[in-house]
């Protein structure tokens, strides 16, 4: 068409434009193509262009999501996130590729990284979700000793997002921290969406407490779990850890434990709660050095004492 034309002989930025144009129109394959393009004439001219690069390959990833190539996506994301780290679109997209492949362990990862960026995306969240119940039916409860590391997403990187533009896969939209390069409006909005997050999550948190008290474990694990997506915190994760010591599911109550240490090196309870499930996984040795470690910040406290009796009799 003439206009395809025009746009193979336009500048990289036209050329975005007029794939965001054909992405809209549900035309996946020529949207690649002028992407495709924009890409080579940006290599051909010899910019460095790191960021509208990432933002084309991001955008044609997507493409390739839409049309199912979803190993051609892994790699165009992949590379948009070597030239710009952290991007959620890349991330996401990438997430949702190996989601679609099967490869539930590296998708998990993905989607936990984009909630290290920006707590609030709800994709992330659903994808977590969806990941943890696939990884359980497949991995059994020792899913998570089988992940690849996560990485650890630096300060400067958390808490970024892209202003939305007009239909565009991604569009290449300022990114900044609340009040640099952007309207306060949108600052205001995202500070709003995380404390409502957080809200949340201690609502749960506290449904989840009143389940206890009613003996329901089963329900409160539910509602701890749901709340920890949105917020992780070391109370959270010890009152799931005493569920799971109720449920007799004593990895999980010392994996919740273990989370709960890192978090907060000396919590008494994560550590009395981790010495009981793992006296009752036969693993005496550990229970015991749970049980000094609480001992040095609280020496008279009788519920250790009596464990650590019962520990040196086993």
């Amino acid at each position: 068409s003439p206009t395809a034309g025009a746009a193979m002989a336009a500048s990289p930025g036209a050329l975005r434009r007029a794939g965001n144009e054909e992405f809209r129109r549900g035309q996946y394959g020529p949207a690649a193509a002028h992407y495709t393009r924009a890409l080579e004439l940006l290599e051909a001219s010899g910019e460095a262009a790191g960021e509208e690069r990432s933002v084309l390959l991001a955008n044609r990833a997507a493409c390739h999501l839409k049309d199912g190539a979803c190993r051609l996506c892994v790699a165009d994301c992949s590379r948009a996130l070597e030239l710009v780290p952290w991007s959620i679109k890349p991330l996401l997209r990438r997430a949702a590729a190996y989601e679609a492949l099967e490869n539930y362990r590296l998708a998990y990862v993905d989607y936990k990284t984009a909630l290290q960026v920006d707590c609030t995306v709800q994709a992330a969240h659903d994808g977590v979700n969806r990941m943890t119940k696939a990884l359980l039916e497949k991995d059994g409860v020792n899913w998570r000793q089988k992940l690849p590391p996560i990485p650890t997403v630096p300060a400067s990187a958390q808490m970024r997002w892209s202003v939305p533009s007009a239909g565009a896969p991604g569009a290449n939209t300022p990114r900044g921290e609340p009040g640099k390069n952007m309207p306060w409006s949108w600052a205001q909005n995202l500070m709003a969406q995380t404390t409502a997050g957080t809200e949340r999550a201690r609502t749960l948190k506290e449904e989840g407490n009143e389940l206890v008290k009613k003996g329901n474990h089963k329900k409160a694990v539910e509602k701890y779990s749901e709340s920890l997506q949105l917020h992780q915190e070391c109370a959270t994760y010890t009152n799931r850890a005493l569920c799971y010591l109720a449920l007799k599911q004593y990895k999980e109550a010392a994996q919740d434990c273990t989370e709960a240490l890192k978090l907060d090196p000396k919590n008494v309870k994560a550590l009395y709660r981790r010495a009981q499930a793992l006296k009752e996984l036969k693993d005496y040795k550990s229970s015991v050095a749970d049980i000094k470690s609480l001992l040095k910040t609280e020496p008279k406290n009788t519920a250790a004492l009596r464990l650590l009796q019962e520990l040196n009799r086993a």
